[in-house]
């Protein structure tokens, strides 16, 4: 099958079907293997629903083991899509959700997703192994696995999803399960600031896409991601276009911890190092890597796009390798590294968007192989991540301490370790024979090719400047760690090599580092182009965007940058301490966490003056606001639908009487005010519960008249036994605000009632409801229409009315009957 493979959520394409000539049921098979699609995705929720039950029945077995089946058998599931991916098809099966508003939770599987959803699982899969070792017996597994396998699944989705809404809502679901990971040792500090650090940003920006989505939509009339993609010849021109444009990439260059909003990313260090090697190597930081190629399809022809993407994802990768250097932490170094790489990827699907720029026809093909190398890359910086923050991690457990001034000659006593190590580091440096080798060599041509194309000679420099710190960085890692002395004095336990489970995932990452460099084409031919086409498909279709990766390409310009980036390294690691003091022009109380700290103090303190304004502590303010937010609301509503139109001379004559209790409540309304005690308020207040009572006299209705007797009654002295206990009554105590502002707010809410009241009986859309209760003795066999609506015809709200009630009895019985237990203080005592 070529092409796209899309199925709705129909019912017979799930019910199991009888076959006329053979007596057995069957499951269409493609039906099930599109459903599975979406099952992905469900299917770490689910798990993490269940892994508290999982816990308390399986005691004696870690509880690793078991979640570790749930991203092995689902990365063994994604494999069996490999060959019909790499063959140019596309899957898709939808199941309804709001469809109204064009919300469907469709799973959409084409090389980009694959290549994503396999780095979740599959690193997923190793991260799990490794933390078994890592992770104390004694430490909250139940909560550390269920916020592994949300942010597993919220991931997924955002991989998968082809509805944007859909994908808004796994975007944010992935900053709360990464929020509560970085935040699972809630017991330091710094644990809790990188949590609301990395919330904060990246929700703020998740928030902003949403709004640039919402644009898309207005623009598009779809919501679905291929719908967009397919119809933005028709809205290129609307102005919303660049704002929509910016706002997502907004929530992109937040997620994906870009410059200047990367300050998240070095604090979520302080997550365990399971966390860190999951977030920095394939998960969320890769979130907003997929955001951008993903929407290149439709924003990549505009100059804005290239601009915004390639600038920003050079500077952060210059700024993220130079403030690597500085670090005395292997954890922030790693982080920082992982923010410069970042911005290295990022940068290269800039520079590939001027595939669909009209102004680079004539080198589309040429352009579009900067997005190959960003995918190469990816995938690259998945696995050397990985492996090095979980060599950290070892270092960490096994030591006790990761702080490189503490460390050193370590090689001879974790041999193992350090083999990884050289590994990860070296082919993060960009040298053979390891993967990042030949990713960055393709990046220097995607620099290169820009700069030859006119755009600005800038873009090549900053990209081999920022490598050469890469270089001395990585340097840092592998010599300060594992080389020189041995500081046994320094460190908490004496060095040896960690448990072979613990070494088990990053020798598996570090053995694809080298596999990856000696067969890159395997991975090219069935992963990446297919990826690649999932960026252009426009040029897909006419173009062969299939790059052949060679592990020599002779002696060109991008072999001479890699040497002067070996001998530019060099040169600084071995000066080193001449030249750092240029971090010193970069102090800390200049920096971005600063700024943050500054601006969240600065919104914590008009936010308590804002709270101290409103919060006054006294009831009768809060009813202020609530009735000003009444009047305003509702009665600027009238106002705008113009449905105060009054008439009132259909309306049925007043007797005497009823002007006499009228006028007798108005003066007991006013009188309340000026009362000196609380009794006489009381009693006043009654005046009007009995008037009320009249009135039900008067218009013939003596059941609502006894009621609201009884009622008024028991409410009086339940008043009058309340207050009775009260100390003596201050008037000036009650004066919070001014008396002006209240009688203000009462005489508007008068009115506003009283025109509300006049204006509803004159604006009678339907006819009544009442002739049909008339026929209660007919219906419900009973001649008081109140009674028998309150027992027949609304019977089940009465039922819980009696309920709340009985409820509300037994509790007061309870506070009756309690007895203080022997040296509690109680009303009696006192």
């Amino acid at each position: 099958m070529n092409g796209e493979s899309i199925h709705d959520n129909r019912t017979a394409h799930l019910l199991l079907q009888f076959i006329e000539n053979n007596s057995f049921i069957y499951i269409e098979m493609e039906d099930l293997i599109l459903l599975t699609i979406n099952l992905v995705i469900i299917i770490p929720l689910l798990a993490a629903a269940l892994v508290p039950f999982l816990h308390k029945k399986n005691s004696k077995i870690h509880i690793g083991w078991f979640i570790f089946l749930i991203p092995l058998t689902l990365f063994i599931l994604l494999l069996r899509y490999i060959p019909r991916i790499a063959n140019g098809e596309t899957l898709a099966y939808t199941v309804e959700w709001i469809p109204t508003y064009h919300i469907n939770f469709t799973a959409y599987l084409d090389g980009l997703s694959l290549i994503f959803a396999l780095l979740i699982t599959g690193i997923g899969a190793l991260v799990t192994i490794y933390s078994i070792y890592y992770l104390s017996s004694k430490e909250n597994l139940i909560h550390f696995y269920t916020y592994l396998l949300l942010f597993m699944g919220a991931m997924l989705g955002v991989v998968f999803s082809d509805n944007m809404m859909v994908l808004y809502v796994f975007w944010e679901l992935t900053s709360i399960s990464s929020f509560l990971l970085i935040a699972f040792w809630y017991h330091r500090k710094q644990s809790r600031d990188g949590a609301q650090k990395s919330l904060l940003i990246t929700v703020t920006g998740g928030i902003a896409m949403l709004v640039g989505f919402i644009m898309l939509y207005y623009m598009s009339g779809t919501m679905s991601v291929r719908g967009v993609i397919s119809a933005v010849l028709s809205f290129q021109e609307n102005p919303l276009f660049i704002p929509a444009m910016c706002l997502i990439l907004l929530g992109a260059f937040t997620k994906s911890a870009q410059f200047p909003f990367h300050i998240w990313l070095p604090t979520a260090m302080e997550a365990p190092t399971p966390v860190s090697a999951y977030l920095h190597s394939a998960t969320m930081v890769k979130a907003g890597i997929y955001l951008v190629a993903r929407f290149t399809p439709v924003f990549g022809g505009e100059d804005t796009w290239f601009w915004l993407v390639t600038s920003v994802g050079l500077i952060t990768l210059f700024w993220g390798s130079f403030t690597a250097v500085r670090q005395t932490d292997l954890k922030a170094l790693l982080a920082y590294s992982t923010v410069s790489q970042l911005g290295m990827i990022m940068s290269m699907f800039g520079i590939s968007s001027l595939a669909l720029n009209s102004g680079f026809r004539a080198e589309s093909v040429l352009f579009s192989q900067a997005a190959f190398a960003a995918l190469f890359h990816l995938v690259n910086h998945s696995t050397f991540k990985g492996a090095l923050f979980m060599v950290v991690g070892i270092v960490d457990h096994e030591l006790g301490t990761r702080d490189i001034r503490r460390l050193g000659g370590l090689a001879t006593l974790m041999p193992i370790t350090f083999t990884i190590a050289i590994v990860g580091a070296f082919s993060m440096a960009g040298l053979p024979p390891f993967n990042g080798f030949l990713s960055k060599e393709m990046f220097f041509t995607a620099v290169l090719n820009a700069g030859n194309a006119g755009l600005s000679s800038a873009i090549p420099v900053v990209a081999w400047v920022a490598s050469i710190f890469t270089f001395v960085y990585s340097m840092i890692f592998v010599f300060k760690t594992f080389l020189g002395t041995y500081k046994e004095e320094k460190l908490e336990h004496p060095a040896h090599e960690a448990p072979y489970g613990m070494l088990f995932s990053p020798i598996v990452l570090g053995s694809l580092v080298v596999l990856i460099f000696i067969f890159p084409n395997g991975l090219g031919e069935n992963l990446l182009s297919p990826a690649l086409a999932g960026i252009f498909p426009s040029l897909a279709a006419g173009e062969n965007l299939g790059v052949h990766i060679a592990l020599w390409h002779g002696f060109n310009t991008e072999l001479m940058m890699t040497i002067g980036v070996v001998l530019g390294g060099i040169l600084l690691y071995m000066t080193i301490r001449y030249w750092k003091n240029i971090y010193r022009l970069f102090p800390e109380h200049w920096s971005f966490n600063t700024l943050y700290g500054n601006i969240l103090e600065q919104l914590e303190v008009v936010s308590r003056k804002i709270t101290d304004f409103y919060m006054t502590g006294y009831l009768r303010d809060y009813m202020v606001y609530i009735y000003l937010f009444f009047i305003l609301a509702v009665g600027g509503m009238v106002v705008f639908t113009q449905s105060y139109e009054l008439e009132i001379a259909e309306n049925a004559p007043i007797s005497e009487f009823e002007w006499v209790v009228a006028i007798v409540m108005i003066i007991a309304a006013l009188s309340i005010l000026f009362a000196k005690s609380r009794l006489s308020a009381i009693l006043l207040n009654s005046v009007l519960g009995y008037g009320v009572a009249i009135f039900f006299v008067l218009f013939r209705a003596p059941d609502l008249a006894l009621t609201q007797t009884v009622v008024e009654t028991v409410t009086t002295v339940l008043f009058l036994v309340a207050y009775y206990f009260l100390p003596e009554w201050k008037k000036e105590d009650t004066r919070s605000r001014s008396d002006k502002v209240n009688l203000a707010v009462s005489i508007g809410v008068g009115v506003i009632f009283t025109i509300i009241a006049l204006a509803v009986q004159n604006g009678k859309l339907f006819s009544s409801i009442s002739s049909y209760f008339e026929n209660s003795y007919e219906l419900a066999g009973g001649k008081n229409i109140v009674n028998t609506i309150l027992s027949d015809f609304r019977a089940f709200d009465t039922m819980l009315e009696v309920v709340v009630l009985l409820i509300a009895g037994i509790g007061v019985y309870t506070l009756i009957k309690v007895k203080a237990r022997k040296g509690d203080t109680t009303l009696e005592d006192e």
